[in-house]
């Protein structure tokens, strides 16, 4: 029988349960992303080995190393980390929440609303307004369209399938306006629009590492002390109010978490795609059911995807740089054919 670890603080407020190789799986996976992190910065046009990249981030590098390093690559692949780990504990508390395996950011609505405001944005105010308020429009429709599916789906309380519905549906409604804008915009705004909706850190600067890390740090935490409340939603609505647990305010604080989570990712990188469906599902087949492993392992496996994607992206056809969210979208499509294939006489 395999060993598990408990922890219960004396309030009972923070309790959680994990297999036992839960602590070195997170080690190893927290290696295995430093380790990409660390080559992706030494790949490009100008190959600097790994050495050199750690020198030139600990500041002992050449002037012309800390351009390269300091000032092109690390920041992009630090975007891409945080990215990554933000889409993939998204993807997990909607997952889990909803009780439904197909349930992403993309799927839900969440990253649809973000792009439509962004492609909005680009379309009628570009050239009008600073570019810099792009991500500001981008997380405001992401949290507008995450009310709007809050409340279409509220009947004296919200239930998994409704969310899922509603959201389905406000998805296919956001990406028809995105399209219908995208046609009737100058060449120069489809072409910006177009870029930004596949997803991509290009040009990613420390400004925007110092503008998406606080979301990061603050959001993941709060997501693995609400974990409990997470694997209480999971036996059904019922049991979970029979345990004694205020499910909709549960719910509601964690889809805000989700929601805060993608919409600062999306507002920074774009629409990258299927990180949020594919991370919390590798997450769980290698640390367990226990949502409180889940969090660090999918928040290690959002950032090692996101990153490797990027860094493939930008130096697989050289000197083209090829947004990360194609990447994401090869792999994450047939997986969610896989999954629809799978769950298909559920």
């Amino acid at each position: 029988m395999m060993r598990s670890i408990v922890f219960r603080s004396k309030t009972g407020r923070l309790s959680f349960h994990a297999k036992s190789g839960t602590l070195l799986l997170i080690v190893l996976l927290l290696l295995l992303t430093a380790a990409v992190m660390l080559i992706g910065a030494g790949l490009g046009n100008k190959l600097i080995s790994p050495l050199d990249v750690f020198k030139t981030a600990a500041g002992y590098g050449t002037a012309e190393q800390w351009l390269i390093v300091g000032v092109l690559r690390l920041p992009r692949i630090i975007v891409a980390a945080l990215v990554g780990a933000a889409m993939g504990v998204s993807g997990a508390i909607l997952q889990g929440t909803i009780r439904n395996p197909l349930a992403s950011p993309d799927i839900m609505g969440i990253t649809g609303g973000a792009a439509c405001a962004a492609v909005a944005f680009i379309a009628y105010f570009s050239g009008k307004v600073s570019i810099t308020w792009l991500p500001v429009a981008a997380f405001i429709g992401a949290g507008a369209i995450a009310v709007l599916i809050y409340a279409l789906a509220w009947r004296q309380g919200v239930t998994p399938i409704r969310l899922v519905l509603v959201g389905i549906g406000i998805s296919a409604i956001t990406s028809a306006a995105t399209t219908f804008m995208i046609m009737l915009s100058p060449i120069k705004a489809a072409g910006q629009a177009y870029i930004w909706l596949t997803g991509s850190v290009y040009g990613a600067s420390w400004a925007q590492v110092l503008a998406l890390l606080p979301w990061v740090a603050i959001c993941i935490p709060l997501a693995f002390v609400c974990a409990r409340n997470v694997s209480v939603q999971e036996l059904g609505d019922d049991v979970a109010q029979g345990l004694g647990a205020a499910v909709q305010r549960q719910r509601c604080l964690l889809l805000i978490l989700s929601v805060a989570l993608a919409g600062s990712a999306v507002a920074v990188a774009g629409a990258i795609g299927f990180i949020g469906l594919i991370a919390p599902h590798m997450a769980r087949k290698l640390a367990g059911a226990s949502f409180a492993a889940v969090i660090p392992v999918v928040a290690l496996l959002g950032s090692l995807l996101a990153v490797a994607a990027d860094t493939v992206a930008r130096t697989l056809f050289l000197p083209h740089d090829i947004p990360a969210g194609v990447f994401t979208a090869g792999i994450g499509a047939p997986f969610f054919i896989y999954l629809l294939y799978k769950n298909r006489n559920r």
